[in-house]
């Protein structure tokens, strides 16, 4: 009888737990724009289990399980979380993506701004990205295997733009949220890695919202007109595939703020 080599025996074991590998991604927003597109790049792997939370389902794959949630309203969220963050002791690999997101009503502060509209972006845009964030760690503290979280944030986090001062705060708070986390993560030795990726400029249905603002209430909008009447938005699909290709290699980023700009 031969003897098998050692190599062989490594290379076999590789593949037996290549096939038996099971990563979880957690997907808010997944169910249209940016959100779906991950799902449905990381859906062309078998090894991966995607749950999308979003108020409407808008995949349909054996290894995808979408739970319904209004991230308006704060009650139900709360109550539902644990429907979200269900056991994976099995996991190979567990990553949160906050990718839901609203840019709210656009116009000066002081001018017609209704108050009720801070608190639905806040909620959307901070609270409930932290209340999961919060669950996600506290729910998978003793599953030993690589835990990634993402929040999509944005340029706006970054630079005041006018017209959009809610939007631009809560994606600043997110950035400094994410920030601080990852600072506790570190101190902790946990492991745990988090980013606060922006995405760009992408064909999405924010987009077409902005496109439709007064001039009067957004001195931007012309340029932002122009991106979509020269073909400089970037798709879903191909946002989502480089943001699958970062999700992949994420142990050669170790800044928190990321950008989509700077991968291939």
């Amino acid at each position: 009888m031969k003897t098998i080599s050692r190599f062989y025996l490594i290379r076999i074991f590789e593949s037996i737990k290549q096939v038996n590998t099971v990563n979880y991604y957690i997907i808010t927003g997944a169910s249209k724009g940016i959100g779906k597109a991950i799902a449905e790049e990381l859906l062309k792997d078998d090894n991966n289990r995607v749950i999308g939370v979003s108020r409407t389902n808008g995949i349909q794959h054996p290894n995808y399980r979408h739970q319904p949630l209004d991230f308006s309203d704060i009650q139900a969220v709360e109550h539902n979380l644990q429907k979200v963050f269900l056991p994976c002791e099995g996991a190979d690999r567990l990553v949160l993506i906050n990718n839901a997101g609203v840019l709210g009503d656009i116009g000066y502060v002081g001018e017609g701004m209704p108050n009720e509209r801070f608190e639905f972006v806040f909620d959307v845009n901070v609270i409930v990205p932290a209340m999961l964030m919060n669950t996600f760690l506290e729910t998978y503290q003793s599953v030993q295997c690589p835990k990634v979280i993402v929040n999509i944030s944005s340029g706006a986090g970054k630079y005041p733009i006018d017209g959009w001062a809610t939007y631009c705060a809560s994606k600043a708070a997110l950035d400094m949220l994410s920030q601080t986390v990852q600072q506790e993560q570190d101190m902790r030795a946990s492991g745990v890695r988090v980013y606060a990726l922006s995405p760009g400029v992408v064909d999405t249905g924010m987009q077409e919202h902005i496109r439709q603002s007064d001039a009067t209430r957004f001195s931007n909008v012309e340029r932002f007109r122009a991106y979509k009447a020269k073909g400089e938005l970037a798709s879903t699909e191909a946002v989502g595939r480089k943001i699958v290709w970062f999700l992949q290699n994420t142990d050669e980023f170790r800044d928190v703020l990321v950008s989509v700009r700077d991968m291939a």
